[in-house]
């Protein structure tokens, strides 16, 4: 048996957990979150915890892992949630959030609006810090990708949108 899938999902005081023939939904503070079940993968709740079995060896003990991993993210999801903060570096690099837009100046001879996608939320304490927040963890990575993909920090002077701590390898300038 997968390693992963033999460990259970303990499910904290005030998240419960749905299990239909073909998916899982989690209800927590903060929202609900449901996850499909792959083909040979069942779940089952015991004492506040679920357990993840699986029907026979091979590409389903893969899916049982995978499935124990989302949801052990999906009940972290809904009573803490997730957060990406993103910093802007450049001269008159700014951002802000306008509505449902995040508006973002980023160098280009035109300012970027980026649509929020429903279920994130995006603040921007300063003009030069952005922060992705939501429930779902992939959505929240996509997001946080898709606004560092606009502008790429560039490997010469390290402008652009990167991470909060990622760490920029410079590279050498033209010598003479």
């Amino acid at each position: 048996m997968s390693r992963i899938a033999k460990a259970p999902v303990e499910l904290p005081q005030g998240v419960t957990a749905t299990i239909a023939a073909s998916a899982v939904t989690i209800k927590g503070a903060k929202g609900s979150l449901s996850l499909p079940l792959a083909p040979g993968v069942s779940v089952t709740e015991k004492e506040k915890k679920l357990e993840i079995q699986y029907a026979e060896p091979g590409i389903a003990r893969t899916r049982a892992g995978a499935t124990r991993a989302h949801l052990a993210n999906m009940v972290r999801g809904v009573t803490k949630g997730y957060e990406k903060k993103l910093e802007l570096v450049g001269v008159g690099f700014r951002a802000q959030v306008q509505g449902k837009n995040l508006n973002l100046t980023l160098g280009f001879s035109h300012p970027v609006s980026l649509t929020i996608p429903e279920g994130i939320t995006i603040e921007t304490p300063s003009q030069t810090e952005i922060l992705v927040k939501g429930i779902d963890r992939q959505k929240v990575g996509q997001t946080a990708a898709e606004i560092r993909d606009i502008r790429p920090p560039e490997p010469y002077k390290g402008k652009g949108v990167r991470y909060a701590g990622e760490q920029i390898t410079l590279k050498e300038g033209k010598k003479k």
